[in-house]
């Protein structure tokens, strides 16, 4: 046997023994890397606990969004950020706010805001400030973007009204304006399949060709890689009504293949709600896409205490699996285009042939035929309303006509010396886009929606102020009182929904909905859109006689962690930002 000599075998065990001392020493590094990690991480956290706050809310009672009961603690805000929940009494701040006998829960969400205009004339959008309102989704229908120089044409009168240039064509260019001027709240939008229809086929009464529903469907996939957060119809209005559900189907299904969902204005609330239902749910199902009623409503007195049937029918697609949820504004009185009134095909070819049709004799009472009588093709508004007075004259755009705003049709048609019909007729020849609201809803009806777990809130109205140019119109109460309203009506007087409850339907609910992680409720890492109130004294005070009135109780109001309420007052800062959809590729 052949025995190396000693310097060689040193060297073989020398060599045998190098690969596990090497192992262990790298396991004993990890072990000492690690522990290192954890203090840093274990002081890091502490730090946060403790020390660097932007402000510390103290003393209030939380109620997160979650509908959990409140509770008691701090909440420490950095970088626009909640940083920390707990007792923070030993931490460092640069203020401190004192919210002692006064509510903190998150920021209120609405669900269908129409602020897409009126942000550029007052980004601060005072109205919904004051209602608590910190995130806003818009784009009914008929969008802000796509654009085309047809489109912007028709649409002039209401570009002039406000002044505003119209210098964007997609929603990337529009949301880049909104980031160029600041916004007061955060600002999310829908692609609308009326904005769609118009960008291929202008205001006609047609269906696409394939080609053109081609072009549709990419018009789709382009806002949504812009930010849009879904497809949205607002079925009542022309040219909306003149699309087949199979249109909308594959409009919607673009969305869904991107992580969008799809919300509706139903093709009618009133005497085929259920039908139009249906309608909403195939379009879910057939699509692969969530569903969102907006401002869920059984319309006309004839349908009243149906509200009932339709949410049963809604309960039992969710418990077969469809995803559908709604939002409701919680008024009595609807509010739309004055136009509404009449029925769709005389809108065929757009606004100045609406015009000529109630100006010629014979399409005219063709027109004044078709209001008299009850039909399930279509939602007749006039077969709807108990009488002429149970509309409202809320905002004009031709100067002629504003001291008939806040007067009802009954009472100009009087004034005129008319029929009420050929009054409503004559007002839509001088002013095709006047609004209205409408009084034919039932309270109970109103009531049960609002009670379900899956309704959400939607102010329905566009952010307004009482000043300039906004503050010219008389809106529905809803534009400056719909949150506190809820609050102090339905919460604190007739008790129809706990506290809590309330505050998840303008929060958590809307912003699971809309895909909002970070946003909704009030935990460490989330966005610190938050509001301090206290919930005896919060109201709304604007009225359908004198609505331009902000509401009342909401004594800070933070987005992002910056104040736009302080003490009950505009600081005027504009610390919103856009929330773009789940495919925006930048």
């Amino acid at each position: 046997m052949k025995v190396a000599p000693p310097s060689q075998r040193l060297s073989q065990r020398r060599l045998a023994a190098r690969p596990q001392l090497t192992e262990d020493r790298v396991t004993l590094l990890r072990s000492k890397v690690l522990f290192v990690i954890l203090i840093l991480s274990c002081a890091i956290c502490a730090s946060a606990q403790t020390s660097g706050f932007d402000l510390v809310i103290t003393n209030g009672h939380i109620i997160d969004g979650t509908g959990s009961p409140w509770y008691s603690g701090d909440i420490g805000v950095r970088d626009g950020k909640i940083a920390a929940v707990g007792n923070l009494s030993s931490s460092t701040r640069k203020r401190t706010i004192d919210a002692s006998g006064k509510v903190v829960a998150p920021g209120f969400i609405d669900m269908l805001g129409q602020s897409e205009r009126t942000i550029l004339v007052d980004p601060r959008l005072p109205s919904k400030i004051y209602q608590g309102i910190t995130t806003e989704i818009t784009g009914e229908g008929g969008s802000i973007a796509p654009l085309n120089d047809a489109i912007i044409q028709a649409d002039r009168r209401s570009y002039d009204y406000y002044k505003i240039t119209p210098d964007w064509r997609t929603f990337r260019e529009y949301f880049a304006r909104l980031e160029r001027q600041g916004l007061g709240i955060n600002l999310a939008s829908y692609v609308g399949a009326t904005q769609v229809r118009r960008m291929i086929l202008g205001e006609d009464d047609k269906q696409p060709t394939p080609d053109q529903l081609e072009q549709m469907k990419a018009l789709v996939r382009g806002a949504m890689r812009d930010g849009a957060v879904g497809v949205s119809t607002s079925l009542e209005y022309a040219p909306a009504p003149y699309a087949k559900t199979e249109e909308l189907i594959a409009l919607a299904a673009e969305a869904g293949k991107l992580g969008g969902i799809y919300a509706t204005h139903m093709r009618d609330e009133s005497n085929s709600v259920l039908d139009a239902l249906d309608e909403a749910l195939r379009i879910g199902s057939e699509a692969h896409v969530p569903v969102e009623v907006w401002h869920i409503k059984v319309a006309g007195k004839a349908n009243w205490g149906r509200m009932p049937q339709l949410v049963a029918k809604i309960n039992a697609a969710r418990a077969a699996g469809a995803d559908v949820t709604a939002d409701t504004y919680a008024y009595t009185a609807w509010s739309n285009d004055f136009s509404a009134f009449v029925p769709p095909w005389a809108h065929d070819g757009g606004t100045a042939r609406l015009v000529e049709r109630l100006k010629d004799p014979a399409t005219r009472a063709r027109i004044r035929k078709d209001l008299l009588t009850p039909s399930s093709a279509w939602d007749n508004e006039w077969q709807e309303i108990p009488g002429p007075d149970a509309v409202l004259i809320t905002q004009v755009l031709n100067p002629q006509l504003t001291p008939m705003q806040g007067k009802r049709l009954s009472e100009i048609a009087k004034m005129w010396n008319k029929d009420p019909m050929d009054a409503l007729f004559d007002f839509i020849i001088a002013d095709p886009d006047s609004s209205v609201a409408v009084f034919s809803m039932s309270q109970p009806d109103v009531t049960f929606a609002l009670q379900q777990s899956w309704v959400a809130i939607d102010n329905d109205s566009e952010g307004t102020s009482p000043e300039g140019i906004l503050g010219q119109a008389h809106p529905h109460p809803r534009a400056y009182g719909t949150f506190p309203r809820i609050l102090a009506k339905y919460v604190r007087e007739d008790k129809a929904l706990t506290l809590e409850d309330a505050i998840r339907k303008f929060s958590a609910l809307p912003a699971q909905r809309m895909r909002l992680a970070d946003r909704g409720v009030l935990k460490q890492g989330m966005w610190a859109d938050i509001v301090i109130f206290d919930p005896a004294t919060v109201r709304g005070r604007a009225t359908f006689e004198n609505p331009n009135q902000f509401s009342e109780g909401m004594d800070f109001v933070l987005v992002n962690g910056s104040p736009v309420i302080e003490n009950g007052k505009m600081t005027n800062a504009l610390p919103g930002r856009v929330l773009r959809g789940p495919a925006y590729a930048p």
